[in-house]
């Protein structure tokens, strides 16, 4: 009986370090784990040098646009009814005045309508149309950039991928090591291109479709402000 006390404090005295150093190997196998991941990252190779280029301007093109598209799309809500009534009492410098005094690409387009007042209405409604498409020009500029980055992201990270396969298949025809490991080693790695090719190619593909639901709104915008300063202009005068 004696034996089996001291066999038991034994085992509740050794059973704690077990357990601390059990948490340990994990900790330290989890943080080798995250210094491997990087280390992978590392090993993609020269083309995750283009890649993150690719990124960087991705990131770049989307906050600029997103900021110019959005200033675009604000107008103060008595915009409209402001020209509405400058324009109905005949006092076309006035409205000329708060048109040009708002930086907006729908108070630019009614201001090209107010200088065309006294023309033909398909006049000013083609004045107003010109100008209209030089703003969605303004606002889709450099939006071709993500869409090519959204097209060549997976290029580069598949051409990484194929140099590194072929990399691989030569090492093996000269050390004739055809073992699962060598293969699957040399692989997985080169595969890192493919993976962050895609999810740049990806993310920039919806950043530019966001960004052209955003114009497509402001175009919204601009087409309903035309359609009501048209129809200012058909009101009798006061």
């Amino acid at each position: 009986m004696l034996l089996g006390l001291v066999t038991l404090l034994q085992d509740s005295l050794l059973t704690p370090k077990a357990d601390t150093v059990a948490t340990a190997a994990n900790a330290a196998a989890t943080a080798d784990q995250q210094i491997r991941l990087l280390d992978l990252l590392m090993k993609g190779g020269v083309l995750m040098i283009p890649l993150g280029i690719l990124s960087l301007i991705a990131v770049f093109v989307f906050v600029e646009r997103y900021i110019t598209i959005s200033k675009a799309g604000k107008l103060e809500n008595n915009f409209m009814p402001m020209i509405r009534d400058h324009i109905t009492s005949g006092n076309m410098q006035a409205a000329r005045s708060i048109s040009k005094n708002t930086a907006s690409p729908i108070a630019r387009m009614i201001d090209k309508g107010i200088q065309r007042i006294g023309k033909p209405i398909e006049s000013i409604e083609k004045s107003m149309e010109n100008v209209g498409k030089l703003e969605i020009y303004k606002m889709e500029k450099n939006l071709v950039i993500l869409a090519i980055i959204s097209g060549i992201a997976p290029m580069f990270g598949f051409l990484g991928t194929i140099a590194g396969m072929i990399q691989t298949f030569f090492n093996i025809s000269i050390t004739s090591d055809i073992t699962l490991g060598t293969i699957a080693g040399g692989i997985y790695v080169k595969m890192i291109t493919s993976a962050t090719g895609l999810i740049i190619g990806i993310v920039a593909y919806i950043c530019y479709s966001f960004l052209n639901a955003q114009i497509d709104k402001v175009i919204n915008k601009m087409e309903a402000s035309s359609a009501e300063f048209i129809d200012i202009l058909q009101e009798p005068t006061r």
